[in-house]
């Protein structure tokens, strides 16, 4: 069974997450953020998840993909101005290129987050009241 009040909860830091990169945090300063958030929701995965870890992970990643797809495009012109070098990386068709790798991309994370949450679940002892 999934658990998707979980899933849709921790996937408000994935939404912050979007907003803020796309003015605040600058794309070299992204990756520590996304790993502490990763680390934090594959305990929380851990600890309050029913099982299906990995599942739970992948799932959450996919979310947030979303999230991250729909603000980055939403808030194209200020997501483009303060990150040229993801820009440059997009091509001609930028815009058409977030919206073919978000998917892309949320598959990737989304295996790195099913793992990090697969290994929490051997380490943390389980509370389901949380």
């Amino acid at each position: 069974m999934i658990k998707w009040k979980l899933i849709t909860q921790l996937s408000v830091f994935g939404l912050i997450m979007a907003f803020a990169s796309v003015s605040v945090i600058s794309t070299k300063m992204e990756p520590p953020f996304w790993l502490m958030t990763f680390i934090f929701s594959a305990f929380v995965i851990a600890r309050v998840a029913p099982g299906k870890y990995f599942l739970h992970g992948f799932i959450l990643a996919m979310f947030n993909s979303v999230w991250i797809t729909l603000v980055h495009l939403y808030f194209y012109d200020s997501y483009a101005a303060n990150h040229q070098d993801m820009m440059s990386m997009y091509g001609t068709h930028p815009r058409l290129m977030m919206l073919l790798l978000g998917p892309l991309f949320g598959v990737m994370f989304g295996i790195i987050l099913g793992l990090f949450a697969l290994i929490a679940s051997k380490v943390v002892k389980k509370n389901e009241e949380v």
